[in-house]
């Protein structure tokens, strides 16, 4: 682990290698698992705000359960996350005609409908970011379902920090990140 500012990265971000392969996974991170996806306070109002330009792009089913359930939900935990459908897939999801997963936002952002890419935590992943009172946690989440990723990032040599990039930056600054590569230079050198 190292420190930058008020967070502490794992050194996986650095030594491991990860690029999405949707090919061969076809978005199981939108489908697999026990939760929604984590959202942060201020993503609420952005998906309240948007949700109308959102809800094009989005599945009847998903659709459905956030009828039911609401845009967003609150754990007995108190984390914020999207909502499942029937304890499956994340709401926003949406299941394309050639087998591949793709998210709802995403898909209105590409559309130019609203100015929001994705959840962050969907953005980062794989890594993951903690909270704590003092410092963030900033790690990688090693899921099997993503083992092609980890395979095509070896062979395209491309660390998960490179990967996640865009995300990092949006995440934690311009600043921040060009102090992340430094350090990857220092510990790769």
């Amino acid at each position: 682990m190292f420190q930058i500012d008020k967070t502490l990265i794992s050194e996986e971000l650095i030594s491991k290698n990860f690029v999405c392969n949707l090919s061969a996974c076809k978005g199981a991170c939108c489908v697999e698992g026990e939760a929604g996806a984590p959202l942060e306070e201020e993503e609420i109002k952005i998906l309240e705000n948007d949700f109308e330009a959102i809800k094009p792009f989005l599945s009847d089913k998903g659709l459905k359960a956030i009828e039911n359930q609401g845009k967003f939900i609150k754990t007995m935990e108190g984390e914020l996350e999207t909502p499942l459908v029937k304890n499956k897939e994340c709401a926003y999801v949406v299941f394309n005609s050639n087998g591949t997963n793709s998210c709802g936002i995403e898909n209105a952002y590409k559309a130019k409908k609203i100015n929001w890419k994705k959840p962050i935590s969907c953005h980062l992943y794989p890594v993951r970011v903690k909270n704590y009172s003092e410092f963030s946690a900033v790690n990688y989440h090693e899921w099997q379902i993503c083992g092609s990723a980890c395979n095509l990032g070896d062979d395209l040599k491309i660390p998960i920090y490179k990967f996640v990039k865009e995300a990092l930056i949006r995440k934690f600054g311009q600043k921040w990140f060009t102090e992340l590569e430094s350090t990857a230079k220092q510990i790769n050198s």
